[in-house]
């Protein structure tokens, strides 16, 4: 089994998207896998700074005082400073504990892995969970985003492994950083089925919220970014309001893009803000379609959640959501980017209840199927022992030898003393 100590910018309470959520969830598998998992992460408002929950060490590291500023989206500031604390808190935790392995989510924990990498003479792996210029479609257009480029590009070459979610990621870390094929892995996201099963009054009160009487209910949840592509749902959703009379679409999530997105808003749209735990679940397993409309999407964990709350999933056909969704079978896909297109694709799931119905069910069979974090969990520890060094060889005494047969005289000779005492 092995000892990990594992980095990440978000972990729960404190959750900004999917990232935290991954590290969570993976953790907790290998600690009940038998694995020794400390986590190191941002400390939360009124979360203990040290804590073992779900077999897991989790150590919050504390802001220092000055303050970093994040302005014009630039957050390498607060990053260079956040690396600092968290290094501190990862080197305390290490105190008297012998560690396999250093596990670091993203450019956001690159500079503290480095150095317990080398503090601790262990190998680096790294989960690349998505990258700069894919998040800007190729485009760097400030300094800050072309360092964080390279501050990934830095991580890939310094990890002894690369981890991604998706066969798209992996082509991408080629592409961007020239990580060669062998030190890449691909090592899917999961799911906790049962986590996204609501209550069945969870889902009629949410749906009592944020339904119209006589309409259909379509629901997003994610950080307003430009690259989630919420702005061509808002423009699809005329369309279908056309179609589908007393529609509602419901908006959950916060980030830089809401004020501008709150702008393109027509009726029948509600901002609900950032949701999670059981609102969230509700919501999902309330709708009648969810939809990921990302122009850009690594994975795609949220059309999984989705699917195990049971609802059916529209997904733009990009990354790694065209890999985890089939067409007509778990879901269905649309082109990025096309307002006509996602209004085609939504619509044939709104004005077909047994479709949706089959789309539903055949994807909540695919999460519980091929998404178990166990498994996932037992992919990552293969990945660890991938790296760690090959046992040394213990000194020759001349046992294997004698053992062997290669001192025949030796051997006969015990042998004999064998028999002759039984």
């Amino acid at each position: 089994m092995s000892r990990i100590l594992m980095l990440s910018w978000e972990y729960p309470p404190l959750l900004v998207g999917g990232l935290g959520r991954h590290v969570h969830a993976l953790a907790g598998a290998l600690a009940a896998a038998g694995h020794e998992v400390t986590v190191v992460t941002r400390h939360a408002p009124g979360a203990l700074l040290e804590e073992h929950t779900e077999g897991v060490r989790v150590i919050r590291a504390p802001d220092d005082p000055p303050a970093f500023e994040v302005t014009g989206g630039d957050l390498l500031p607060w990053a260079m400073a956040f690396n600092h604390t968290l290094t501190r808190a990862a080197l305390r935790a290490a105190r008297g504990r012998r560690y396999d392995v250093v596990h670091a989510h993203d450019w956001l924990a690159a500079h503290a892995a480095v150095t317990l990498r080398d503090h601790l003479d262990v190998p680096l792996v790294a989960t690349v969970h998505a990258t700069e210029s894919g998040r800007h479609q190729g485009w760097l257009p400030a300094a800050h985003n072309r360092t964080i480029d390279d501050i990934e590009r830095w991580l890939c070459a310094e990890a002894a492994r690369v981890i991604v979610c998706s066969q798209y990621m992996r082509g991408e870390v080629t592409r961007l950083f020239g990580v060669p094929a062998e030190r890449t892995e691909v090592v899917r996201n999961g799911v906790d089925a049962l986590r996204w099963r609501a209550r069945p009054r969870a889902v009629a009160a949410a749906r009592a919220e944020h339904a119209g009487p006589d309409g259909p209910l379509i629901s997003f949840a994610g950080r307003l970014v430009y690259e989630k592509g919420v702005q061509h749902l808002l423009a699809a959703a005329p369309r279908l309001r056309d179609r589908f009379p007393g529609l509602r679409v419901v908006i959950a999530g916060d980030g830089p893009y809401r004020a501008e997105l709150a702008g393109l808003a027509g009726p029948g749209v509600t901002f609900a803000g950032f949701l999670t735990g059981h609102d969230l679940t509700a919501l999902m397993a309330a709708s009648d379609c969810y939809v990921v409309p990302s122009i850009y999407e690594p994975f795609g964990m949220v059309a999984l959640e989705a699917a195990a709350a049971g609802t059916p999933v529209a997904v733009s056909s990009t990354g790694g959501l065209a890999e985890i969704v089939e067409h007509g079978v778990t879901g269905v896909r649309f082109a990025p980017g096309e307002p006509d297109a996602l209004a085609e694709a939504v619509g044939s799931v709104l004005g077909d209840l047994e479709y949706a119905r089959a789309l539903a069910r055949q994807a909540r069979v695919r999460v519980r199927e091929e998404y178990h974090w166990p498994a996932i969990a037992a992919h990552t520890a293969a990945v660890y022992r991938g790296v760690l060094p090959a046992p040394a060889a213990l000194p020759d005494t001349g046992t294997e030898r004698l053992l062997s047969g290669r001192r025949g005289p030796l051997l006969d000779l015990g042998q004999r003393a064998v028999r002759a005492a039984s």
